[in-house]
């Protein structure tokens, strides 16, 4: 059942009508007894949040938007609990950790019950080739555990610091890393998932291999992930390089020219100059007559990634570990790609707004030249280089100026008409419109095992009908 971005804007979200006013929440937070329960209303409102506000759209569609109670919890056994009295009382659950999505996630759109794992945060066991963390568990403590023992993970999000590992599997593609070793979908990404039902005997169900698919980017809504087992490869001290360039079109033919196996980079990302002012801590090493390739690379390759940009007219201004960077006052490589462009624009300039962008592969250039002559300053050009099913492909996430929700999709159209782009929609709350544009007929018919009846973070895909849930 393909979907297509709408061709206007959304008057409203998915959402199920659930008629809450039945519920006795003094016997709900009686049966929730011996958690912490949170019940009043800023904090309430700050849990039922997360980085919607880089979308405007979406700013006005959840103001409103708020749980009648927060629980967080710190053990599987609380999870069970929480799970059991949602199922009895059918009221709709919605999961949240670190809250560092940015599509609405973690915003319960019809109220209900909020469940904070951030407190499920333990990092259970670490293996050669492998690591397996509770879902609130942090990306950089499972990085700096996994450090310990000569390793690191395979791909994580800009946000590290504060993402969480089940939010990342659950709303996440790929990230820091993607280059090297894929998106989180490729085989040998995710090993194994526990998963904890909703329903008033509440059951675990293991995933492993592929099976995992069943809730990897199902924003939440076909049971709650208790822990994953992910990947793990031997630590390498990435060399954090940028890379300037007197003109885009030289910074995006040095990237395409890097992207190949001969060379082992960690991440590559083309930033263009108007984007320079917002790097503040950059300095004058990303000047505003210049343009920026932000690069991890292995100690191993970057004599080559040297001599690539001197051919190609590029000059190096910053190469270091993290490490040396930060001791520098600069920033690392990763928190100047992906969508840290956007986080970046935004804390100078609450103006822009952002969309995401597939190019046809194999990736031309000429397609993103087009774009910078047809907007001119509306739109900024950001793109990332990365692989997907052993392939290397590419992905814009764009600065758009807000000039209302009209223009945003006049600017979705016009990108869409020509050289094969295609938008993930970051201004709508389904996962289906957002980036999927299929229903997961797989992650539907999961969601009848790990939430029969419907209840998990309603109105966040358009596969799921009222008629499926299962009765009390």
């Amino acid at each position: 059942m393909p979907i297509s971005i709408p061709a206007a804007p959304p008057t409203g979200h998915a959402g199920f009508a659930y008629d809450l006013s039945r519920v006795d929440w003094q016997q709900v937070q009686a049966e929730l007894q011996g958690l912490d329960v949170i019940t009043r209303l800023p904090q309430r409102r700050q849990l039922s949040k997360d980085f919607f506000w880089y979308s405007p759209v979406l700013v006005d569609l959840l103001a409103d938007c708020v749980a009648d109670v927060v629980v967080r919890v710190g053990t599987e056994e609380d999870v069970r609990q929480v799970a059991q009295v949602a199922a009895r009382h059918r009221v709709p659950l919605t999961v949240r950790a670190g809250g560092t999505g940015n599509y609405g996630q973690c915003v319960p759109l019809n109220g209900g019950i909020v469940m904070d794992v951030s407190g499920l945060a333990r990092v259970l066991d670490i293996q050669p080739g492998r690591v397996r963390a509770q879902a609130g568990a942090r990306m950089y403590d499972i990085e700096m555990a996994a450090r310990e023992t000569g390793q690191g993970l395979r791909m994580w999000p800009s946000t590290w610091h504060v993402a969480s590992i089940g939010g990342f599997i659950s709303g996440g593609f790929g990230g820091i890393g993607s280059m090297r070793n894929g998106i989180l979908r490729d085989p040998g990404n995710m090993l194994r998932a526990r998963v904890i039902t909703v329903e008033q005997e509440p059951r675990i169900i293991e995933l492993a291999g592929d099976e995992i698919q069943k809730v990897q980017h199902a924003f939440g809504t076909n049971g709650v992930i208790l822990d994953v087992e992910v990947a793990l490869d031997p630590h390498v001290e990435w060399l954090h390089t940028t890379v300037l360039f007197p003109t885009y079109r030289g910074a995006l033919d040095f990237a395409c020219a890097a992207s190949t196996p001969a060379l082992d980079l960690f991440l590559l990302s083309t930033v263009e100059a108007r984007f320079s002012p917002y790097y503040t801590s950059m300095g004058d090493r990303f000047p505003a007559d210049r343009h920026a390739v932000f690069t991890m690379v292995s100690p191993d390759a970057i004599g080559e990634v040297r001599a690539l940009a001197q051919r190609m007219g590029g000059e190096i201004s910053v190469c270091g570990t993290e490490q040396e960077l930060l001791d520098a006052g600069l920033p690392p490589a990763y928190e100047c790609a992906y969508n840290h462009t956007t986080l970046q624009a935004l804390k100078v300039d609450r103006s822009w707004t952002y969309l995401q962008v597939a190019y046809a592969q194999p990736f031309d250039p000429a397609v993103v030249q087009r774009h910078l002559d047809v907007f001119g300053d509306d739109v900024l050009q950001h793109q990332d280089f990365a692989r997907a099913g052993g392939e290397f492909g590419t992905f814009g996430i764009i600065l758009v100026r807000w000039k209302g929700i009209e223009h945003q999709y006049e600017v979705i159209r016009e990108i869409e008409s020509q050289g094969g782009c295609q938008i993930f929609n970051p201004h709508v709350v389904t996962i289906e419109e957002g980036g999927m544009k299929a229903i997961d007929d797989q992650q539907i018919e999961f969601k009848k095992h790990g939430d029969p009846m419907g209840l998990m973070n309603p109105g966040k895909t358009r596969g799921w009908r009222p008629e499926m849930a299962r009765p009390a």
